[in-house]
């Protein structure tokens, strides 16, 4: 079996930041762009707790399809099974340098958030109760500030 190309990147090497995970045309020719949002390094700092990898799923969904600018163009964010970040796919042919700013306004709205976490109702959510806005907010700010506020090139492009 081919291996995909997810599992060719170097995660011994890989940093937090910003990644073109895939690009994919659909058969309408629209142009869909995968972004690995990194969170933690692989393998070398400790994973999201999944309480706060859930709430930040909700918190960044609920924002960013929201948001005026970008809601058109968002088809999912979501929680990486390794759980050390994120997928965000969105519509158009994105590098990114693109994103950052929406990335920074995303994470400093998750970092900021007071209140009930949208979707967090038994009626919304299948496991509602597992979510931890403390650790949430935590970790966004930890990725805003050492991460997104101070990107390097090595922080938006897969280590060879």
């Amino acid at each position: 079996m081919e291996k995909i190309a997810s599992f060719t990147v170097d995660h011994q090497r890989l940093l937090r930041g910003i990644y073109v995970s895939r690009r994919d045309v659909t058969r309408s020719g629209d142009t869909l762009t995968t972004f690995d949002i990194r969170m933690t390094e692989p393998n070398r700092q400790p994973p999201l707790s999944g309480a706060a990898l859930h709430t930040i799923e909700h918190l960044a969904a609920t924002y960013l399809r929201n948001r005026a600018d970008w809601k058109d163009r968002v088809i999912y964010w979501g929680p990486m099974g390794c759980r050390t970040g994120n997928y965000l796919i969105l519509s158009g042919d994105l590098q990114p340098e693109d994103i950052v700013g929406l990335m920074t306004d995303t994470f400093r709205f998750i970092a900021d958030y007071s209140g009930e976490i949208p979707g967090a109702s038994p009626r919304d959510c299948g496991n509602y109760s597992y979510m931890d806005l403390d650790d949430a907010k935590a970790q966004a700010r930890r990725f805003l500030e050492e991460v997104l506020l101070c990107m390097k090139h090595e922080n938006t492009a897969y280590p060879e």
